[in-house]
């Protein structure tokens, strides 16, 4: 796999190294923060390299790959700090504090973005923070790179980044949410619109497939007295940790619990009710209705008989053969804004 058909960011991050722009460090290791596997990883050695990502997708691939997964709560320093930045500019800032924050001194940190996701605004940024860079393009790519670091070059505003994806309340208070996350600032309308349809029979045992922040879930233990348990999977850690904090007053009222998971991978549960408002991309911008279309399957393989499924999705996803092929009973209850609300009963 080449650019042409690869990740290019990948690929281009690491060109500095492949052309000897730089130098990989001969000791004390390197951190590859948003890292994600693919060729370049392996195309040579690259000695004491550690990938930290909390995409669960992701973090299954490099670990299948063999690729070791840094501890999120280290704060040790390294003489390299590799990134892909996100397209989100206040996550994407407080990651680049963080790279700095990591960075031994005499240590560079070394970052890449496609052209159409920012790559311009990304290398300012670092700059703004970190002193002059220099950079190359390719492969319709930026990889730009510090000189060699003794802390950030304006302090003041790295640390006023290194908060800039905090969490903090959104809703009138009622959640708490941070800048990365699905829909980070507000609820998602369709998310809403399937709360607002919930029937308040649903009962026993739950599970929300793609949690986020935690919305639906509250929403279903808001409205359905009947829920005795809920377990939420969600494959963006950031989100998930808001979500434990997010339902915490319903702790002591049922059972919850908390997976760190890729749904696609399929569940061992046995759930009597399901809700979803499946996700329709990955780590890209092109829609993926395959993943939607697997958490529908996973749903019905999770449900038992009798258990419901609902769930809400953009109005042109093609979802309804995936539906008909699981469940004998499929009913579209609403049709607004875009979006579709269904009811899948198991047999």
């Amino acid at each position: 796999m080449r650019a042409e058909d690869g990740d290019v960011a990948l690929e281009t991050l690491f060109l500095p190294f492949i052309d000897g722009s730089i130098a990989w460090p001969s000791s004390g290791g390197a951190l590859f923060l948003r890292a994600r596997d693919g060729w370049p990883l392996h195309q040579r050695a690259w000695p004491g390299l550690r990938c930290e990502q909390s995409f669960r997708p992701a973090a299954d691939a490099l670990e299948r790959s063999g690729l070791p997964l840094a501890d999120e709560d280290d704060t040790s320093r390294v003489p390299l700090v590799l990134v892909l930045p996100p397209r989100q500019r206040d996550e994407a800032r407080a990651l680049f504090a963080r790279a700095l924050a990591r960075c031994a001194p005499g240590g560079r940190v070394v970052a890449c973005l496609p052209n159409n996701e920012g790559a311009k605004s990304g290398e300012a940024d670092l700059s703004r923070i970190a002193g002059a860079v220099s950079s190359l393009s390719k492969n319709k790519c930026r990889v730009f790179w510090t000189a060699p670091l003794d802390g950030p070059a304006d302090a003041a505003l790295a640390a006023q980044w290194a908060q800039a994806d905090a969490p903090r309340p959104i809703a009138d208070g009622r959640f708490l949410s941070r800048p990365g996350v699905f829909a980070w600032d507000r609820v998602d309308a369709a998310s809403r619109l399937l709360a607002e349809h919930l029937p308040h029979d649903l009962a026993g045992r739950a599970a929300d497939l793609g949690a986020g922040y935690g919305y639906l879930a509250s929403e279903l233990l808001t409205r359905c007295a009947g829920i005795r348990a809920v377990d939420l999977y969600e494959a963006e850690r950031r989100a998930l940790d808001l979500a434990r904090t997010n339902l915490a007053s319903f702790a002591d009222r049922v059972a919850l619990q908390f997976h760190w998971y890729d749904v696609t991978r399929g569940l061992d549960g046995d759930y009597d009710v399901i809700v979803c408002n499946p996700p329709f991309h990955a780590q890209g911008r092109g829609d993926r209705p395959d993943i939607g279309r697997r958490f529908i399957a996973v749903a019905a393989q999770a449900l038992r008989p009798g258990g419901r499924l609902w769930l809400v999705a953009n109005r042109h996803l093609p979802y309804e053969s995936e539906l008909g092929a699981h469940f004998p009973r499929v009913r579209t209850v609403a049709q607004e804004g875009g979006f579709k609300v269904v009811e899948a009963v198991r047999a």
